[in-house]
Formats: C-alpha cells, sequence, structure tokens
C-alpha cells in the first residue's frame, strides 16, 4: 500500500496523462455514431488519438518537447479530421495541461516560444472545425488556454524564488559550517602553540627544581640514608617529567616545525615590538599605568602575545594609521588595552587565528576579553588576567 502511495504521489501526472487518454478512447467508442462525432474510422482515430496524448508523458525528460508535440501533433490531427480534438473532452483538459507545462518550462526563451505555438495552434484548429465559427469562440478559447500558459509560467517564477532561497540557505550552511571548522582548527592550532611556548616555561622551573633537589641530596651526610633515598625519588621523578614533556611537544609539533631555542619573550619586551609595528607602516604608543612588577613567566608570555595578536590584526584588517597599548598593572591583575582609530573591523578574518588565540590565552588564566568597534570610530581589545597571591 504504502508502493502505491508513494508511486501515485510521485507520478500523479502521468497517471492523469493515462486516465484522461483511456477515457477518451472511451468516449469516442461508445458515442461513436451520435451526432458530431467524428467521421474517421477508429483504426485511424485511436491511434491519431495516442499519439497526440501520449507524448506528455515523457515531460520529465523532454519538457519542452513534450508540451509542445501536443500542438504540433493537433495541428495535423486537424488537418485530417477537424471534429476530433473539439468532440472530445477529455482532450481540451489535456490541451490545457500541455499549455500550463509550455508555461512552466525553465527557460523563459522556450516558454514565450510554446506561447507563440499553441496560440496558432488553436486558431488553426477552431479555423478547421466544419461549419462557421463566431469570433466569440476564438476570443475565449484562446482566453482560456492563455491562462493556463500564465498560470504556468507565475508558478515557474514562484518555484525559481523558491530554488534561489533553497539555494542560498544552504551556502550560508555550508559557510556557516565551514566558518566553524576553520574556528575549530584555529583553536585547536593555537592551543597547540600555546602549549609549545609554555612547555619552556614549565620545563624549565621543573629542572630548577630536580637541581636543587641534586644539590641538596649530595649535600646530605652519608647517615641520613632514608633521606637522601627520598630526594633521589624527587629527582628521578622530575626527569621522567621533563622526558614526558618533551615526547608530548614532540607529538603536538607539527612535521617540519622545530623547537624554538630563543628565550620567550615577555612584557618588558615591548618597547621592540611597538618598533617594529612601527616600521611596518603602524605608530604605536605604549602607557603603563600602575607600578609594574614581575609576572609568573607563562602569563607574562601570554600577556605579550595578547599585544602582539591584536597589534597584528590591527595592521591587515583595521586601516589604521595609528594605535595605543594600555598596560594597567594592578595588585591582582594585568588589565591590557589595544586601541586604534580605524575602520572597527581589527577581529581577524575568521580564518586565521585572529581574536581566537587571544580568547584561548585569555580562557587558561581564568580572565575576560572583550572586543567592540567603537562608535566614533576604531576597534578596542580588552582583556584582563588575574594574578593570584602565589603569582600565578
Amino acid at each position: 500500500m504504502s508502493r502505491i502511495r508513494h508511486i501515485a504521489r510521485e507520478y500523479w501526472f502521468e497517471l492523469l496523462i493515462v486516465a484522461l487518454t483511456i477515457s477518451a478512447m472511451v468516449q469516442l467508442i461508445v458515442n461513436r455514431d451520435t451526432p458530431g462525432a467524428p467521421t474517421t474510422s477508429l483504426w485511424l482515430s485511436l491511434p491519431a488519438m495516442a499519439a497526440l496524448v501520449l507524448p506528455l508523458l515523457a515531460y520529465r525528460r523532454y519538457p519542452f518537447a513534450a508540451a509542445a508535440s501536443y500542438w504540433v501533433i493537433g495541428i495535423g490531427v486537424t488537418l485530417v479530421d477537424g471534429t476530433l480534438i473539439p468532440y472530445v473532452d477529455s482532450l481540451s483538459v489535456v490541451g490545457l495541461a500541455a499549455a500550463f507545462l509550455l508555461g512552466n518550462l525553465r527557460e523563459a526563451r522556450q516558454a514565450w516560444l510554446g506561447l507563440a505555438l499553441l496560440t496558432t495552434s488553436l486558431l488553426l484548429i477552431v479555423h478547421y472545425i466544419p461549419g462557421e465559427q463566431s469570433p466569440n469562440l476564438y476570443v475565449f478559447l484562446t482566453i482560456r488556454y492563455v491562462a493556463a500558459w500564465i498560470a504556468g509560467y507565475a508558478l515557474r517564477a514562484r518555484s525559481e524564488q523558491v530554488e534561489e532561497a533553497v539555494v542560498r540557505a544552504a551556502r550560508a550552511e555550508h559557510e556557516r559550517e565551514s566558518a566553524e571548522s576553520a574556528a575549530r582548527v584555529a583553536v585547536a592550532e593555537e592551543r597547540s602553540r600555546i602549549a609549545r611556548e609554555l612547555h619552556d616555561v614549565v620545563a624549565h622551573a621543573v629542572s630548577v627544581m630536580v637541581l636543587q633537589v641534586g644539590a641538596v641530596r649530595h649535600k646530605l651526610p652519608e647517615s641520613m640514608t632514608e633521606d637522601s633515598e627520598a630526594l633521589r625519588r624527587v629527582e628521578r621523578a622530575g626527569r621522567t617529567a621533563l622526558a614526558e614533556m618533551r615526547r608530548l611537544l614532540a607529538a603536538m609539533r607539527p612535521d617540519g616545525d622545530e623547537a624554538e631555542l630563543v628565550p620567550q619573550p615577555g612584557l618588558d619586551g615591548l618597547d621592540s615590538l611597538l618598533a617594529e609595528v612601527g616600521r611596518a607602516g603602524l605608530p604605536v604608543e605604549l602607557h603603563l599605568e600602575g607600578d609594574p612588577y614581575p609576572l609568573p613567566r607563562g602569563l607574562d608570555l601570554s600577556a605579550y602575545r595578547i599585544v602582539q595578536e591584536g597589534l597584528t590584526n590591527v595592521l591587515k584588517h583595521a586601516g589604521a594609521s595609528d594605535a595605543d597599548v594600555v598596560v594597567r598593572y594592578r595588585p591582582d591583575e594585568v588589565e591590557i588595552e589595544v586601541r586604534d582609530n580605524g575602520n572597527g573591523r581589527a577581529g581577524g578574518d575568521g580564518m586565521g587565528h585572529g581574536l581566537v588565540g587571544i580568547r584561548e590565552r585569555v580562557k587558561i588564566y581564568g580572565g575576560e576579553m572583550s572586543a567592540r568597534a567603537e562608535p566614533e570610530g576604531g576597534f578596542v581589545l580588552s582583556t584582563r588576567l588575574p594574578v593570584g597571591e602565589d603569582g600565578a
């Protein structure tokens, strides 16, 4: 039953054409001897009727040819017997369907050509009906079939609008998925980069701890065997941790990416960064508020990267003539602000790190970040990095 419903729903037009064809043939056979019936034999009339109607079954594959064939063949049938098409009622319904299909063609040029064809064919069919025809019949039938063509043409325009909307929606969905995928890649790459940078900071701290433990162990007297063994275990655990960190870092580093051997920068290196940005064409002024104090190495590095990424975005996207960097030292936090006088677009292009990297760095330290375009012009990037009581 479900298959029958599917066939009926999918091929309803073809089933309708077949039903109308059968109805036309039955009418012709039953009313063969009535007044006004076609005079040609059934052996000629029935095949002519099938040739007239059945090509419409191919309209899905040949939309123009299938619909136009009704009117082209209709002219030939009329020249043989002018009463056949007007006499059979079902054929008028098929003619309306053919006119609708011509108007519904996707190619506007074909649709207008179909209108000319059906109008010409209709006038010839009416002209060859036996007897004298009134002008009203020409006008009435022309309006009737042209109206069917107009309905098809209007539905075609509506269908095109719907299809365009569907295409736009699909394109927007694809772009959204692409943007989300790019954002996920950017986040993963930035987290890997942050991990590689912080490795040096943590490795240095662990190395110092291991060296200090080893120095203390060597200074212990031989009588403190248990204490010496405990310190040996701590030293061994530290060395193992360093080895595992190196393996993890090697797994995270892309192929061909060599380890950085230079010291990681901090806020004390902002002067050289701003000078480099100035040489690239963006004058930057640095403002320090509060009394500077030493920051934890990882936090100091992230603060520097935030300023670096913010200025890079200004250079790439803002079209600014100058910028300001403000670093505020507070007892429990450090605030960083990068402000420019550009076009209000300094957030990156969505395909690189941009604000993604800054957001990831701020998230690591439980800070806050905001990025906004100013009403009077320019773009402001503001971050807050908490500093714990233990300097972490």
